[in-house]
């Protein structure tokens, strides 16, 4: 009869390899996709099935476009919204996760996250929706590979074209023709504000696009959009 440790190894030496193996398939794509953009990413993939539960002939409403044919209006808007440091940063914002961690504390509930845009795409492209310890430690690891492996100007190009607007609605091109029937190269100041402001609860805001705080939240962002630094 074998040990029951020798088990236990055995086990965590298959576990390490499976898990060095996910990592290569994940840093693989993101090679990949310095040159080649993404079709689809995993928020997409589980925005479908779900919707396709209801309706088996649901469609997501998504169109790439390329970063100079998306207006700077736009990408300053989403800077200022969700991650002003994002050109400087290589990854994490600590003092914008130190601050978050605060207000979560005080609220006695999660109320803001801290996450940079480069932590939003790597969560996108490749995780589910799930608040999980596992989850957040895979999303650190993505992100690493991503600042690594990529420049700024491509996860950025990237996150404006994958992150979600509205109900089936993803990337900067679908949401300017959902909300404006305007191509994402003519947005102006304030729709992209708006816009940006709708990014925390898309499908929400899609819903109930006179919303107060939504209203608010666009002035602030038109505040702040001109000390934008975009990449």
């Amino acid at each position: 009869m074998k040990k029951p440790w020798g088990w236990i190894w055995r086990g965590m030496a298959i576990f390490l390899v499976l898990l060095l193996l996910y990592q290569l398939w994940i840093f693989a794509h993101i090679c990949w996709w310095i040159k080649f953009n993404p079709s689809t990413s995993a928020f997409m993939d589980d925005r479908l099935a779900v919707m396709q539960d209801k309706n088996p002939d649901a469609k997501l409403r998504h169109q790439w476009v390329p970063y100079e044919k998306i207006s700077s209006h736009l990408k300053r808007a989403l800077i200022a919204a969700e991650d002003a440091k994002f050109v400087d940063h290589e990854g994490f914002d600590w003092e914008g996760i130190q601050k978050a961690y605060e207000k979560n504390l005080k609220k006695g509930k999660i109320v803001a996250g801290g996450s940079t845009i480069s932590q939003q795409l790597a969560k996108n492209l490749f995780l589910s929706t799930r608040r999980t310890p596992w989850r957040k430690a895979e999303e650190a690891a993505i992100t690493l590979m991503l600042e690594v492996v990529m420049d700024k100007r491509r996860i950025f190009e990237i996150y404006l074209n994958v992150i979600e607007w509205g109900n089936g609605v993803f990337g900067a091109e679908a949401a300017a023709r959902h909300y404006y029937r305007a191509s994402a190269a003519n947005l102006t100041a304030q729709q992209a504000a708006r816009l940006a402001a709708m990014v925390p609860n898309p499908r929400y805001y899609d819903a109930h696009r006179e919303a107060r705080g939504l209203l608010r939240k666009t002035e602030i962002i038109l505040g702040r959009m001109n000390d934008a630094e975009i990449p």
